[in-house]
């Protein structure tokens, strides 16, 4: 235990010193998040908040690839590094050219899957991955190989955008994914696994001492797209597919809110929610702070853990 603790305490440490670096630097650089022009007053006073501060998700990675640079750990790292630099190059995009789009849709979708594919060839090797989906210990539903594949690919890449769209306000996303990754710590067998979501854990609880509100400076797509593939890949190594519709409860909600709310105005030129996703409708219809969502929406994670936990060693 204790060697799973060195690396985490050591990464919120250095997260901690080199958090205010990063973040005079990038003003220097003028790398600041644009604001969406719809989005109210409140948002509007944010513009000009340094983008990027993901980037300092880097120093628990070096931290883990220190203490072990086994195949499991650089599988993981390989994972965090290809999906941050699908976000850097959005990052970039909005920050130097001051365009709240960054890039397209489209070319983004196309480095997920590509990465994603690259990545399960190697993973289902490495962690000896069938095609089957573990419902209970003695109950699995088994898929055709190719069904499969096209099945875990399309989550994933799913998964990760529904948790990219819960980083939305000051501290949302990293009180949301603590629990998360504490859930795969607590059931994983892998050492690594281990090493690995305390290291996030302790490198997200740094930076939220500069993201909780106000925030100092945004994550970006840097880092939510990285927690995103991370997260989204754990749940294929430890064949807890079943449990994701309550684990990912939050970043579901999130992803569901705007495809529902596109349809609906599709249909009736109304709007079903004053806004999406969906934390800025508790804001924008009740008058809920930001503090207040962020607390509620956390809760929210820390329950869904709780459940899922208690189902994984019930019936897992």
């Amino acid at each position: 235990m204790l060697l799973q603790l060195t690396p985490a305490f050591i990464t919120f440490l250095l997260t901690v010193i080199f958090a205010p670096l990063l973040i005079m630097t990038l003003k220097k650089l003028k790398l600041t998040q644009p604001i969406r022009v719809e989005l109210p007053q409140d948002h509007q006073e944010k513009k000009g908040t340094p983008l990027m501060l993901g980037s300092v998700f880097f120093v628990g990675i070096f931290v883990a690839l220190y203490f072990t640079t086994s195949p499991v750990m650089l599988f993981l790292v390989a994972t965090f590094i290809l999906f941050s630099f699908i976000g850097f190059l959005d990052d970039f995009w909005k920050a130097s050219k001051q365009d709240p789009g960054g890039v397209s849709g489209k070319t983004k979708l196309k480095f997920q899957f590509a990465f994603t594919i690259l990545l399960l060839y190697v993973g289902i090797d490495l962690f000896n991955i069938d095609t089957s989906i573990r419902v209970t210990e003695s109950f699995n539903i088994v898929f055709p190989y190719i069904i499969y594949l096209i099945l875990i690919t399309l989550f994933i890449v799913g998964t990760a955008n529904a948790i990219n769209f819960t980083d939305g306000m000051d501290g949302l996303l990293g009180m949301v994914a603590i629990p998360t990754y504490f859930f795969f710590f607590v059931i994983t067998e892998y050492t690594e696994v281990k090493v690995f979501c305390l290291v996030m854990i302790a490198t997200i609880l740094g930076f939220l001492i500069y993201n909780l509100y106000p925030a100092k400076a945004f994550m970006g797509d840097t880092g939510s797209l990285a927690i995103g593939g991370t997260l989204s890949f754990l749940a294929i190594i430890e064949n807890v597919e079943i449990l994701i519709p309550i684990l990912f409860i939050i970043y579901l909600a999130e992803q569901l809110s705007v495809i529902i709310q596109v349809a609906y105005f599709k249909r009736t030129k109304k709007k079903l929610f004053r806004f999406t996703p969906i934390h800025y409708h508790y804001g924008i219809k009740y008058g809920w702070s930001e503090n207040i969502i962020v607390t509620v929406f956390a809760m929210v994670s820390w329950a869904a853990c709780g459940i899922c936990l208690v189902y994984y060693e019930l019936f897992m």
